[in-house]
């Protein structure tokens, strides 16, 4: 009898460890707008693999791609409200939020991808975090890169003045409105998987995008003209709720960064070595890429420059920082 009641008080025991690690076990759910094949998503997936081993199971990732919880907008909705733990997403809705984050997407800020993660890790980028939790609900976690941004044009583009009067898709907000607005283009927001379709009943007449984007949805099938301009930088930034990161202990909230901030800065050398790879492939494709640089856009950087300064202080110190790293 006695060795039945030490058997049972056992099991009951090993029942309440396995449940106690089984309610303090947690999944965070984490949201994207890019495909589930993106550089983005497979960081995201790769940062839950290893937050799982590092807290011994305590924490796990489940990623959502694809736009499935939303547009970028209402993702930051559910960030604020808790409804959605982590998302990594476009620094673009954060400059809808916050203006001085606009200042990350000044033309020709930095020269390429390697340049761009240096920039984001420098102090003037870090420092625009800080305003996260107060003017969004959000905690920044850390940033990277997709590859430099262009245009996929269904038309010949031999002269900025081609692009006056025509439609491009963008991602809606300021300083790419402002971009686009000097340029003469009519600015035309649209989610990314419909952009394939749009191209091919002239919806729109071209895309503001990287080459990642430009070959993983087939966009090339409906363009003519490549422009390389590499004219901005459009850093991805991983955000936790605000509300989710107050639950969490100091160490877990440390491993949580530490973790977000390792595999966001791995996608400048995935972006370094894919964007030649990708390059050549939509070359092959037969699709013309057109290398441009400033000089293309004429005046309309200055202008675009003059607009911004006033907007942001930010701005200037970016550029010191930048300027410095091109002397490196």
């Amino acid at each position: 009898m006695k060795k039945t009641t030490r058997l049972l008080c056992a099991l009951v025991s090993t029942a309440a460890l396995l449940f106690g690690a089984a309610a303090s076990a947690k999944d965070l759910r984490l949201g994207l707008i890019v495909p589930g094949t993106h550089a983005w998503s497979q960081a995201a997936q790769a940062m839950g693999e290893e937050l799982k081993e590092r807290s011994g199971g305590k924490y796990g990732v489940v990623v959502f791609p694809a736009g499935q919880l939303g547009s970028e907008a209402r993702m930051l909705q559910q960030l604020q409200t808790g409804a959605l733990d982590m998302a990594f997403m476009t620094t673009a809705e954060v400059a809808n939020r916050v203006p001085d984050f606009g200042a990350l997407f000044a033309p020709y800020l930095v020269r390429d991808v390697v340049q761009a993660g240096q920039l984001l890790n420098g102090p003037a980028a870090q420092g625009l975090l800080e305003q996260l939790p107060a003017k969004a609900g959000v905690v920044g976690l850390g940033y990277g890169v997709a590859g430099m941004r262009l245009m996929l044009n269904a038309f010949a583009t031999d002269s900025v003045e081609a692009v006056n009067g025509r439609k491009i898709r963008i991602t809606p907000f300021p300083p790419v409105q402002d971009f686009y607005r000097l340029l003469g283009a009519a600015s035309t927001p649209m989610p990314v998987t419909d952009v394939y379709d749009a191209l091919a009943n002239g919806q729109v007449d071209g895309v503001d995008a990287d080459l990642e984007l430009i070959w993983k949805l087939r966009l090339y099938e409906r363009g003519k003209t490549v422009l390389q301009s590499n004219h901005m930088m459009f850093p991805v930034i991983g955000l936790m709720s605000g509300r989710v990161w107050a639950q969490l202990s100091e160490e877990d909230r440390a491993l949580i960064r530490e973790l977000s901030r390792k595999h966001l800065d791995s996608l400048t050398a995935h972006y370094e070595k894919a964007e030649a790879e990708t390059q050549a492939s939509i070359e092959q494709a037969g699709v013309q890429v057109v290398p441009v640089g400033p000089e293309f856009f004429g005046d309309k950087l200055q202008q675009w420059e003059d607009t911004w300064l006033k907007k942001t202080p930010a701005l200037a110190e970016l550029r010191r920082e930048a300027a410095g790293l091109q002397r490196q």
